[in-house]
């Protein structure tokens, strides 16, 4: 371990008597405000004895970690200043809101964005009256948080939002706090390696401090109980050099956390400006900060004879029923006022300018600093004309290609064109997934050890711009901190394994509403682009494991005003999809294309409008023409659209006068009555396409239930029968595995003669044909380990 004594001989100049001074006042006023925010409803400043009637009724918030955190921004101003450091600050110990808040308040950025939380005793009282109250902001770092880019709501991801941030932004320093109890999350412990994928030469520098002070809500935490040498080793072993600040006695902690902190980030400086001075580098053990402290340091030693300061009492609201027990009004009024808030404030209730004086100024505060608010820095990707890499389609369903690879060499000139802002995260699945024309512009991010064989097809490079290691979770925070930081990026995921950030997903589906609809000081970020491959209906070796479309469900669940799902049936629709998606903004964007070759359906301009209205006729497989259908097959996803093209040709064939109306949905959401629409199409005209008083046979990539949940408000919904994945199959050819599912062709061929009326009795023997080739089709597959011929070289309109 790195002693004290080691840590404050490094030349570093130590504080004086006049600095400590002043930098406790700041600190004592951070925490004032802490325990302000947590219990006070009036009385902000004790200018008189505190009241019942002062209290809040009720007492929300988390004192516990408030200290620590606010001890930390304190010193790191005094180096933003010294240093002139362009820096922000992620708030990793949950719900640590107060101190984060305070430091906001106390730099002036509060009042500037609420004027009326104005830097006075009205002001103030205001300030505290919102915090955990109705009507008010909650007791995490929500988007109503200047500064901030980290919810907090989740535990697990400050340092992988953290990199995001640094990654491309050479001169920035992001000041990680990592919860103890935060550290014991999985997210986390993954995200410890994200130094192997820093590069000092074009990216910022992250410095993590693991702010151990004991306890969780009602236990110790693991990191805080093991010994000093384990934790040591634990942390070297994750590659980086540790520096120690321990204790609990302000005085003798100011001053090692002054020489400690300052030592860091001479380190990262100097490893920086060697790197870029040379061009070359080796890994660097990037310094990080172990700050062990007392939880809830500061507050009352005891409470009723059990120990507060450093126990795990001390976690939420240490001293809980202050309005009705006369004993413990008396001991939150003594905590409070032991911060001594007549010498921090002046007679109107502003922080007193020599205190105040400490925080930095404009953009340099790390409450007022635009990588904090991306939206500001954010300048549109340069793309490529996407209708360049158009497939060329002589007739609907000719010709077979595979999405996914055409959608590779677009994102391949598009990082081209955004060397410095554009970023595509994988876990090491790019080239699986059919991407691998991105590394003709850019390879994989690579800094941790090389061998010889590398150079034979790893397509590694310490300049690398694709994100790749096996943590899903990690990778979705790099990229929610690049893009919430003014960047752009494309997140590429199979299909089972995207579930892994389902509670990630729900987390900036959150921001995005609230800082979109709600916060107009945000600007606009750009879109978190997922794209799903490797589906549920091309499992023929993965098995039942691997078959789950959920994700569409949870995506589903949050507003259309921030989500959108697309299902674009062919390359060329994928193509107009990808190209709208990297320019929206504000948006989570999940694109489903499988890799594999599909039959393509439109040229380019076709593809173009039809998804620019996100569902279409398709004129060419339809029959009903001018007349009044007699169904209407639609279908939404690769798969299902082979399929229920494939069914209406059949249809076609044997039944050539039923009226046939073809769909195809590319936008989901556009099934939802009220969403918003850039090009002006109405409800109306939507529910026109699912004809009143005919059978719909809706043919769906994932989950049935989704589009009766989407479409329960449409006309005609009581006519709508929807197919999709019933979870049924395991190791299973692609027409095996849609028949136990009833997507095929053959089961949508019986529910047309079952459905539409008058049709039983005129297409019985159509319908046994049908029930025989299912049968047929699940015996060959079995014997032969394949579909038939027939079937795996359908084109439209052939018939099988």
């Amino acid at each position: 371990m790195v002693s004290t004594s080691e840590q404050t001989s490094t030349g570093v100049t130590p504080l004086s008597d006049r600095e400590l001074a002043l930098i406790d006042a700041y600190w004592r006023a951070a925490n004032y405000l802490c325990v302000g925010m947590i219990y006070l409803l009036d009385n902000p400043l004790l200018r008189e004895p505190l009241k019942p009637e002062h209290i809040k009724n009720r007492l929300l918030g988390h004192f516990g970690t408030d200290p620590g955190q606010t001890f930390v921004w304190a010193h790191f101003n005094r180096l933003i200043k010294k240093y002139d450091l362009d820096a922000i600050y992620i708030a990793g110990p949950g719900h640590g809101a107060p101190a984060t808040l305070a430091n906001v308040y106390l730099e002036g950025t509060y009042s500037e964005i609420y004027p009326d939380k104005t830097r006075d005793e009205g002001g103030m009282r205001k300030f505290f009256r919102q915090f955990s109250f109705p009507g008010g902001i909650g007791s995490h770092c929500t988007p109503e948080t200047p500064g901030s880019i980290h919810e907090g709501g989740e535990l697990g991801y400050s340092l992988s939002h953290a990199f995001g941030a640094a990654f491309d932004n050479p001169d920035l320093i992001v000041a990680a706090v990592v919860g103890d109890g935060e550290s014991e999350t999985g997210p986390l412990a993954t995200s410890w390696h994200s130094n192997k994928f820093l590069n000092p030469i074009r990216d910022g520098a992250v410095l993590p401090i693991l702010h151990l002070n004991g306890y969780k809500i009602a236990n110790p935490t693991i990191l805080a109980r093991i010994t000093p040498e384990e934790l040591d080793s634990l942390l070297r072993g994750y590659g980086w050099t540790p520096y120690y600040v321990e204790g609990s006695d302000p005085p003798a902690m100011h001053r090692q956390m002054a020489a400690t902190l300052e030592r860091c980030v001479c380190e990262i400086r100097a490893i920086q400006e060697e790197a870029r001075r040379t061009g070359t580098f080796t890994r660097p053990r990037w310094p990080m900060l172990v700050l062990r402290t007392l939880k809830g340091w500061t507050a009352p030693k005891e409470l009723d004879g059990h120990r507060l300061e450093g126990s795990w009492r001390a976690h939420q609201v240490p001293v809980p029923d202050a309005k009705t027990n006369p004993e413990h009004l008396a001991l939150v009024e003594q905590w409070m006022r032991s911060y001594r808030p007549e010498e921090l404030f002046d007679e109107s209730g502003a922080l007193i300018a020599e205190v105040a004086a400490l925080a930095p100024v404009g953009d340099r505060r790390m409450s007022a600093n635009p990588h904090a608010n991306g939206g500001k820095l954010r300048k549109p990707l340069r793309l490529p004309d996407f209708r360049s890499y158009a497939v060329t389609v002589p007739a609907p369903g000719s010709i077979e290609a595979p999405p996914t690879w055409i959608l590779g060499t677009f994102l391949r000139d598009t990082m081209r064109q955004n060397m410095t802002s554009f970023r595509v995260f994988g876990p090491d699945e790019t080239a699986s997934n059919k991407l691998d024309a991105i590394y003709e512009a850019s390879k994989k991010t690579w800094i941790a050890g090389y061998l010889p064989d590398d150079a034979d097809g790893g397509e590694l490079s310490v300049d690398g711009r694709v994100m790749e290691m096996l943590s899903e979770t990690t990778l979705e925070g790099w990229f929610e901190g690049y893009v919430l930081t003014g960047r752009h990026g494309l997140f590429a995921s199979y299909e089972a394994f995207v579930h892994i950030i389902d509670s990630m997903y729900n987390q900036h589906a959150k921001w995005l509403e609230k800082s979109k609809l709600e916060l107009d000081w945000r600007a606009p970020i750009s879109s978190i682009n997922i794209l799903i491959t490797s589906l549920v209906w091309r499992q023929d070796h993965n098995g039942f494991s691997h078959q789950d479309p959920g994700f569409l469900d949870v995506v589903s669940n949050k507003s259309p005003a921030v989500t959108r799902i697309y299902l674009p049936p062919d390359a060329n629709c994928l193509l107009s999809v990808a190209d709208h998606c990297l320019r929206s903004v504000d948006y989570v964007n999940v694109i489903v294309a499988d890799k594999q070759m599909h039959l393509q359906y439109l040229d380019m301009d076709a593809a173009i409008d039809h998804c620019t209205n996100g569902i279409g006729i398709w004129d060419w497989a339809s029959s009903d023409e001018n007349a009044s259908p007699d169904v209407i097959v639609a279908t939404a996803g690769d798969i299902p659209t082979m399929e229920g093209l494939a069914a209406v040709a059949i249809l076609r064939k044997e039944i050539p006068d039923l009226k046939i109306r073809f769909i195809n949905v590319v936008d989901l959401f556009r099934l939802q009555p009220d969403t918003f629409h850039p090009h002006g199409l109405s409800d109306r005209d939507f529910d026109g396409l699912f004809t009143i008083d005919k059978p719909v046979i809706f043919n769906f990539h994932a989950y049935p239930w989704l589009i009766h949940k989407l479409v329960y408000r449409r006309a005609n919904h009581a006519n709508m029968h929807v197919h999709g994945y019933k979870e049924k199959g395991n190791i299973n050819t692609p027409l095996e595995l849609a028949i136990q599912n009833q997507v095929d062709r053959y089961s949508l061929v019986i529910d047309v003669i079952d459905r539409v009326p008058g049709l039983v009795a005129r297409a019985e023997h159509l319908k046994e044909r049908m029930k025989d080739a299912i049968n047929d089709s699940i015996r060959y597959a079995h014997e032969y380990g394949i579909d038939k011929p027939e079937i795996r070289n359908w084109k439209w309109p052939a018939v099988s």
